[in-house]
């Protein structure tokens, strides 16, 4: 880490802030702990970070793309208190290819904020409800959002589970597969529901009683915009606080102002589960980012058992030898 430090030299403002300690080990065990090439990284996430501005995005600027709850912040954590993303490509509403990487960007930072002080990752469960082939984004569109965000947020994913994925996404995963580095493949894992050894795999991660029924869980999730909005509204004051933006920062969106208490989503009685749209968000929704991987210092490296619930399986699951 010291080494790296001395490598990038001096820093000020938000790149300071940005390259905490963990920060750099992040960087470094994306690249195998060689610090020229964790450097080359490092340096290209601090320039992108600069002309893209992510920490400056807010809320009224891309809540349009959230009006379905294609993405949202879960009000609940796995078992090892990360935060967890809710992917709905199904609920696709918008068809801007940069608003959507914009809103999931403001989303990804947004729950890196939300992170517990002992925590660093996050996971995301991804819901396949009304995904189809046929309007999926064009793969150099889907190659480029995760080169983009596999490169600046590196080790940030802990897991990623594709729930009940249909049979025609296959083909379409035989193609995005070989975008994703070794170490964020090995994170991503398919769980059908009538695959007990798939199904074992995620429980191991989340409490059923908090687990969405969407997910074979047994809590009934109603995303609310309005009370979403007023959370992140929040969130984004947070945010400024956390980055020195001036203290007349204010939040406009949805008819909220920044100082409103916003409570999360909750768990509802059960009810009718909503009609999906019929288009699909895409890749970056659908494939998490390479923004990942685990401390070895907290966590288990990953086992052959999980290695293989990141294929694709055909007619006879799991198949871990699809290529």
């Amino acid at each position: 880490i010291k080494e790296l430090r001395a490598a990038i030299g001096p820093l000020s403002g938000r790149s300071l802030k940005y390259c905490t300690d963990a920060c750099l080990r992040r960087y470094l065990e994306a690249r195998n702990w060689n610090a020229d090439k964790s450097k080359k990284m490092l340096e290209e996430t601090l320039k992108w970070r600069s002309t893209y501005k992510p920490e400056e995005i807010r809320w009224h600027e891309v809540a349009v793309e959230g009006e379905t709850g294609k993405v949202y912040r879960a009000s609940f954590h796995d078992r090892h208190g990360r935060t967890v993303l809710i992917l709905r490509p199904g609920k696709q509403n918008t068809t801007s290819l940069d608003n959507q990487l914009r809103h999931l960007v403001y989303l990804i930072e947004n729950a890196i904020l939300n992170l517990p002080e002992t925590q660093e990752q996050m996971a995301w469960l991804i819901d396949f409800t009304g995904w189809t082939l046929s309007t999926s984004v064009p793969i150099k569109s889907a190659r480029d959002t995760i080169n983009l965000l596999q490169n600046h947020y590196p080790e940030r994913l802990a897991i990623a589970f594709l729930y009940n994925p249909p049979r025609i996404f296959e083909a379409f995963w035989k193609i995005v597969k070989y975008f994703m580095d070794a170490k964020t493949f090995q994170k991503v894992k398919f769980v059908y529901p009538k695959n007990t050894e798939s199904v074992e795999l995620m429980r191991s991660y989340f409490d059923e009683e908090n687990l969405p029924t969407e997910f074979g869980g047994k809590a009934v999730l109603e995303y609310n915009h309005e009370e979403f909005s007023k959370q992140m509204n929040q969130d984004d004051i947070k945010s400024a606080n956390l980055w020195g933006f001036d203290d007349k920062f204010q939040c406009i969106g949805n008819g909220h102002s920044g100082s409103d208490v916003a409570p999360e989503p909750v768990c509802l009685a059960p009810s009718a589960r909503a009609t999906p749209a019929s288009d699909a968000w895409g890749l970056f929704s659908v494939i998490p980012p390479m923004m990942y991987g685990t401390c070895h210092r907290l966590y288990p490296p990953i086992s052959s058992k999980e290695k293989h619930a990141c294929e694709m399986p055909t007619r006879k699951l799991p198949n871990p030898n699809l290529t």
